[in-house]
């Protein structure tokens, strides 16, 4: 496969998710404002910090509301990480490559596009944002379903499905850092309530709180940790992600499962083995914060063996 069209498939499937994620995370915020009356102004500002802007916002809104965080989050063409930008970005990659994906694929997320682009102006969606994020959410999922139903298994499907588990994993550890820091101003906030309506609220930013009460009966940091780090089982915990991800890289490259021949094969493969012995206590007394940073710099080093190996290739010496 030409390095360009891997690229384009790799970044489509990436851009998609990090939308669908950001709806999540919007509309996670948004019933909590309701479930918890008065919590406004501390829940909008680390759903910013969580995609790293919040300097970029801080030059531009003098505070963290709804509105000001969804029009920044969502509508804003000047900010290249909402909703609108991030979507015209997959929709350029899918147009490069129309002759790889299948029609269907690009039908939807065309439609998706515009559907967003079209909201932007509309003073009822502003007013009643809830069901315009459902809508993206749902536009999301038909877009995976048809990518997953039409399009051939073969390279360009494993590209997209790559792309799109490595961003899943990434959300996963970003919201979960940001939301163990900001969660709960209030040290006599812990155990309360109020502190099991936010932690719930991060099990429903993932769609995971009736997957997770499936398996246990309390909510405690610990358990929500182990659930969404090292499950192998629920499709958005890391470990989950990143060995979907890491048999797609297999099946493109053709190298043995559980043997490297490249360095993203050598980086994930590490990850996994990492992950695979490790249990929640030393994530804890390691902290979570330094755990997470220590994730992402590693995925970060996964991406980098990916375009170096399948996108921008160094000659040999």
């Amino acid at each position: 496969m030409l390095s360009r069209v891997a690229d384009s498939i790799l970044w489509m499937a990436r851009y998609v998710e990090r939308a669908e994620n950001l709806a999540r995370f919007i509309d996670v915020t948004l019933n909590l404002q309701i479930d918890i009356p008065g919590s406004a102004h501390t829940q909008w500002e680390p759903l910013v910090r969580a995609t790293g802007d919040e300097e970029s916002f801080k030059k531009r809104f003098e505070t963290f509301n709804e509105r000001n965080v969804i029009t920044f989050l969502t509508f804003d063409r000047d900010n290249p990480n909402s909703i609108v930008t991030i979507l015209r970005a997959a929709r350029e990659n899918a147009r490069s490559i129309r002759e790889t994906i299948s029609s269907e694929t690009w039908e939807q997320l065309n439609a998706f596009y515009h559907f967003v682009r079209d909201a932007a102006d509309s003073e009822e969606v502003r007013e009643s944002p809830g069901d315009f994020f459902m809508e993206v959410k749902h536009f999301c999922h038909l877009l995976s379903g048809v990518t997953d139903a039409t399009m051939s298994h073969n390279e360009g499907w494993h590209f997209a499905n790559m792309g799109r588990l490595l961003e899943r994993a990434d959300k996963t550890s970003r919201i979960l850092d940001v939301k163990y820091f900001t969660l709960l101003p209030r040290v006599e906030d812990v155990g309360s309530p109020v502190d099991d309506l936010q932690w719930s609220a991060v099990l429903r930013s993932v769609s995971g709180f009736e997957m997770y009460r499936k398996r246990y009966h309390g909510i405690t940091v610990e358990r929500i940790v182990e659930f969404l780090v090292l499950d192998r089982e629920f499709p958005r915990a890391i470990q989950y992600c990143l060995a979907e991800a890491d048999n797609s890289l297999h099946a493109i490259s053709g190298t043995a499962p559980g043997n490297f021949a490249n360095l993203a094969e050598q980086h994930l493969g590490r990850l996994r083995a990492e992950l695979a012995f490790c249990d929640v206590k030393t994530i804890i007394n390691q902290g979570l914060h330094e755990f997470v940073d220590g994730l992402q710099s590693q995925l970060n080093l996964i991406g980098e063996g990916i375009t170096e190996t399948f996108i921008d290739p160094q000659p040999v010496a």
